[in-house]
């Protein structure tokens, strides 16, 4: 009785933000929680995000058809696996089925999701130390994949997850994009041809407007990719802006119907803005259908 009593007292002293049933002891390790069971003001705002992220995670899960081995999803750009092992804890544990991969670059990092998996006993999550761009290849990973994630995978990293959902005939890939640079140095090697050939140009002359046109044009071209692929795009916030800079989310929903019309726009937004290099290497299933 004194025992039970002494746990219920702890309960009632976690922080509002930890969910019923939710491990302590994984939160502690993934030092969202100190050892007193506290909660600081970076890890609140942290686990809000990943808490805000689940929510939307948790409602794709729940209109996947029933399987006899349950859902699969891949976590890029896993780092230190926040995300895999809160969906893991809220859902994938009482479910009983169903398979989580985290797939990270960093070896360190891998081989400490996975001690904790096997301390907490998250016997069907499994971490790869591979890129997201050489998971594609990977025997490792079955050949479909329910539901593909990338939260605040740097620059590329969120095409390649795109890549990645795409070959696997994802059903639904939820983005979280972070840094995206390639296409803003991609503007800033034809700059001056470009303010000569066209008033467009203007907006991304100075180098912080180059970085902000670059991001942004970046996701847009991801979206009319994903649509022209046959999935049916939402772009929302992820949280408030005084939660992170970084907050744009691409939720995609594969239903089949390509739309030829998005992939013709993306050459065309490729074309005006001289960046069609990128073409063949970020959009190749669009410059294929164009070859034809």
């Amino acid at each position: 009785m004194k025992k039970q009593k002494a746990t219920d007292n702890a309960a009632s002293q976690l922080p509002p933000e930890v969910r019923p049933g939710q491990s302590i002891e994984l939160l502690k390790q993934l030092h969202i929680l100190t050892r007193e069971g506290k909660l600081n003001q970076d890890s609140r705002r942290k686990l809000k995000q990943v808490y805000h992220l689940f929510q939307f995670i948790e409602k794709l899960l729940l209109e996947l058809p029933a399987s006899e081995t349950g859902p699969t999803l891949a976590d890029h750009g896993a780092g230190k696996s926040y995300l895999g092992f809160i969906i893991y804890d809220l859902f994938f544990k009482a479910l009983g089925q169903g398979t989580i991969y985290g797939i990270e670059t960093r070896s360190e990092l891998v081989e400490s999701s996975r001690q904790l998996a096997e301390s907490l006993g998250f016997d069907r999550m499994r971490f790869l130390n591979v890129s997201v761009a050489e998971s594609t290849q990977s025997d490792a990973l079955p050949a479909q994949i329910d539901v593909v994630t990338a939260l605040h995978a740097c620059d590329t990293a969120t095409d390649d997850a795109i890549a990645f959902g795409l070959q696997k005939k994802a059903k639904y890939m939820v983005l979280v994009p972070c840094c995206q640079a390639e296409l803003a140095r991609a503007l800033n090697q034809n700059k001056a041809l470009n303010l000569q050939r066209t008033p467009l140009a203007e907006l991304w002359r100075h180098p912080l407007h180059t970085r902000e046109v670059g991001s942004q044009l970046t996701n847009v071209l991801r979206c009319l990719y994903l649509e022209s692929q046959g999935y049916q795009v939402t772009v929302t916030e992820l949280v408030g802006w005084e939660h992170s800079m970084k907050n744009e989310l691409i939720l995609a929903k594969y239903t089949g119907q390509k739309k030829r019309a998005s992939g013709e726009r993306l050459l065309a937004l490729l074309q005006e803005f001289g960046v069609e290099a990128l073409m063949g290497s970020r959009y190749p299933l669009v410059a294929r259908s164009e070859a034809v």
